[in-house]
């Protein structure tokens, strides 16, 4: 049974955001809240948020950081916890791709089937 779950914890969504896709957090504490990806985590499904899940780090004392201090740190969160925002509706939406006529692919809006830029 041990091995069932610990396939299902290394199951790895297809993160569809892209780093500076401006995003809105759908669930938790931050909800509503809108930030850019600064970082996407693929092995982890997470992604990181600008202004989004910031904690604070005691810091002791270094060659970096003679005084120390209290640092605050955005933390990384769960890539299914957010949508990317349409701007035609200012709204989160779902990511789609469609095929080129050249074969490439595309990202676009589901909501509105504009392409994403």
């Amino acid at each position: 049974m041990r091995v069932k779950s610990q396939e299902i914890r290394d199951k790895r969504m297809k993160i569809r955001l892209k780093k500076g896709d401006l995003v809105q957090v759908l669930s938790g504490k931050y909800k509503g809240k809108q930030g850019k990806v600064v970082a996407t985590h693929p092995a982890d499904n997470k992604v990181t948020v600008e202004g989004v899940n910031i904690v604070k780090k005691h810091q002791k004392p270094n060659k970096a950081h003679p005084q120390g201090g209290i640092l605050e740190i955005t933390k990384p969160i769960w890539v299914s916890k957010v949508a990317i925002v349409d701007p035609t509706a200012n709204k989160p939406s779902r990511i789609g791709y469609k095929l080129n006529n050249d074969g490439s692919k595309t990202r676009v809006f589901k909501s509105s089937g504009k392409e994403i830029k």
